[in-house]
């Protein structure tokens, strides 16, 4: 169930570009699916087992759904998607689809017995490649090489807050509750009070 919100958040932020771009149906469904399944598909692959979305298609379906409603919507009401109104729901849309996806790529890369640390790599892995083919597919520059915006940052927090609760034996809720948390409430300071790194000596804010 948290993994299909997370599919279905990611969804619409391909959706939400989809629209920007100007995209027909196809396109839409096309971002919207590359989105939704592209980071757990790298960690299925990774992890020598069956994709999770050619086992059980839903999800692609709840890709479509999702894109088709977008583009419904864009087609009927023009521009409601698009402007500063959509990049702030293209923007939270992706921390909470990061965050989500960070929790259960970790969760998954641990239940199959994958290491401590590999499992928090397969997390960040799970909660950033499929915005990474998004952006790309789109002609846009990745989110995740946005200056010094705390991104793959946020998506590690996550997994390394997942795996240290998970390693204390936690109840599954609190695991997924903390990691969450770890990961949206770095990437919301981020892009709220603008957190990040300090730039490079000589190298520009840009």
């Amino acid at each position: 169930m948290v993994e299909a919100a997370g599919v279905a958040i990611f969804a619409l932020t391909g959706a939400l570009v989809a629209a920007r771009k100007g995209m027909d149906p196809f396109g839409f469904v096309l971002l919207a699916t590359v989105t939704g399944v592209g980071g757990g598909t790298l960690r299925d692959l990774l992890l020598d087992r069956t994709v999770f979305w050619v086992q059980a298609p839903s999800d692609v379906v709840i890709c479509s759904l999702v894109a088709l409603g977008a583009w419904a919507l864009a087609y009927l009401k023009p521009g409601v998607l698009e402007g500063w109104g959509g990049r702030k729901l293209l923007l939270w849309a992706d921390a909470a689809g990061l965050s989500l996806f960070a929790v259960t790529g970790t969760l998954k890369g641990l239940a199959a017995g994958a290491p401590v640390i590999p499992a928090v790599a397969l997390g960040a892995m799970t909660a950033t490649f499929g915005g990474i083919l998004r952006d790309i597919l789109a002609g846009d520059r990745p989110m995740v090489l946005w200056s010094r915006d705390f991104y793959v940052t946020a998506a590690s927090a996550g997994a390394v807050t997942t795996a240290l609760l998970a390693g204390l034996g936690l109840a599954n809720a609190i695991v997924m509750a903390g990691g969450f948390a770890a990961g949206f409430g770095l990437r919301a300071g981020s892009l709220l009070l603008g957190w990040s790194f300090p730039s490079l000596p000589g190298k520009s804010q840009d």
